[in-house]
């Protein structure tokens, strides 16, 4: 089968021949029909992150259709649309038995430790598979499994009620995805907070007050918009001190503010204007659970979730197409969404 494969940190992904993946009594053969490229893959290319082996087959974000099956699998049958689940864990150990997956004590993501969808097949156990409804297509649906599962999940661990309100910070597809997420939980207003007028348009669309943070002061906007209350959960999206810092000063009373984006920077707070006067929390969200899925992909069958504009465009197998997108991502030059399509 064709493959587009990192050999090498900095190295350019290559197109090469590869033998179809063997699968076992539990695993499942998927043909790829659609491959998400997500800013990780960036970093991996870059050799900011260990990988599980090299040469390694790229590409978390995977939906396609049942090829072949194993001895076992009687969850799903050659021919099924699926989207699959990028952890592979263990189902026995302490965090998966409690229903923590994430932190499964020999989990392993498909396309970093092994190998992904940046190809014609992929193998994954059974139990990964999401079914995958006709009404989502592929392209759609490789993007749940990793920005709007992602969204789900943080939206989840602040522990969102129905009737408060929400900021989410950076409004890119994670961001759009928890707009839409925290008002179907109930939220009563959203705030859009970013600093590109097109983002801020779209989040309008879905029906969030857009702050646009390059023309002004987003904590003191906020806070202008609730009466000076603050929000009840504020979700950051982006990974940069100034929009980290802001989501947990733009919390109210027993507000949660919850991290998703990736820093190496500390988080500066006030303990007492920020924390301890409000009894605020600030919470780490990290991937999201197995669990979650189904209703996710429930949620973006019956239109709660529109995928229609996660999509901007759709590429060929071809490496060199794939390694622009990466330097695109890399140097933050474009914010369209591209997907493979074998």
């Amino acid at each position: 089968m064709k493959a587009v494969r990192m050999t090498g940190p900095g190295a350019p992904l290559e197109l090469q021949e590869v033998p179809i993946p063997i699968f076992g009594d539990k695993d499942i053969l998927v043909r790829v029909r659609a491959a998400g490229i997500c800013h990780s893959d960036a970093h991996y290319r870059a050799g900011r992150s260990k990988m599980g082996m090299l040469p390694i087959i790229l590409g978390h974000e995977v939906a396609g259709l049942v090829e072949k099956v194993g001895a076992q699998v009687t969850n799903v049958k050659v021919g099924d649309r699926v989207a699959l689940h990028y952890n592979l864990s263990c189902g026995y150990c302490y965090h998966c038995s409690t229903g923590n997956d994430q932190f499964c004590s020999s989990v392993q993501m498909i396309g970093h430790h092994v190998d992904g969808g940046y190809a014609e097949y992929v193998c994954v156990p059974a139990l990964n598979a999401i079914p995958l409804p006709e009404e989502i297509p592929f392209e759609a649906g490789a993007t749940l499994m990793c920005a709007s599962a992602t969204a789900f999940h943080a939206l989840h661990k602040a522990s969102l009620k129905a009737g408060e309100t929400v900021a989410i910070f950076g409004i890119g597809g994670l961001g759009l995805s928890a707009i839409q997420l925290a008002k179907a939980l109930g939220a009563v207003q959203v705030f859009a907070v970013d600093i590109k007028d097109d983002k801020l348009e779209l989040a309008s669309e879905y029906g969030a007050t857009p702050i646009p943070a390059g023309r002004c002061d987003a904590v003191e906007e906020i806070r202008n918009l609730t009466k000076g209350k603050g929000v009840d959960v504020s979700i950051e999206m982006i990974g940069l001190p100034t929009t980290m810092k802001q989501t947990v000063e733009s919390l109210g009373v027993l507000g949660r503010a919850v991290i998703v984006g990736l820093s190496q920077t500390p988080l500066e707070v006030h303990p007492y204007q920020t924390l301890i006067g409000y009894e605020a929390e600030i919470i780490g969200s990290n991937d999201h659970l197995l669990s979650e899925l189904p209703l996710l992909v429930d949620m973006a069958r019956r239109g709660v979730l529109d995928t229609s504009k996660v999509v901007s465009q759709t590429i060929a197998l071809d490496a060199k197409k794939i390694n622009q997108r990466l330097d695109d991502l890399e140097n933050f030059t474009s914010d369209i969404r591209v997907v493979i399509v074998p």
